[in-house]
């Protein structure tokens, strides 16, 4: 039963993950016009807390979205990258 909970829990935690990138990708692609690569690139650094400053939000909406989309974003991926090491540190240890 806990291997179940497991597949179900990295499940979770993925699509989570990829509905956070494809939500900021679509949102900085409709509000600030960025090309749809550019809009997810800048999903993807944002999340990672790279941020290159190669590309920034100019609109007021753009600007309030990033604030919460990094509060939210941030604690999934964290979360979702935490439990692959985990998962992973596990099955080694098993063989």
């Amino acid at each position: 039963m806990q291997k179940e909970f497991d597949r179900h829990l990295y499940r979770v935690l993925l699509a989570a993950t990829l509905l956070t990138l494809s939500i900021g990708t679509v949102v900085y692609h409709e509000v600030e016009h960025f090309n749809w690569v550019d809009a997810y690139y800048f999903s993807v650094i944002t999340l990672a807390t790279v941020g290159y400053g190669d590309f920034t939000p100019h609109t007021t909406f753009g600007k309030i979205f990033t604030t919460f989309y990094i509060f939210i974003g941030v604690g999934i991926i964290t979360a979702f990258i935490t439990y692959s090491i985990r998962r992973r540190a596990s099955r080694m240890k098993k063989k």
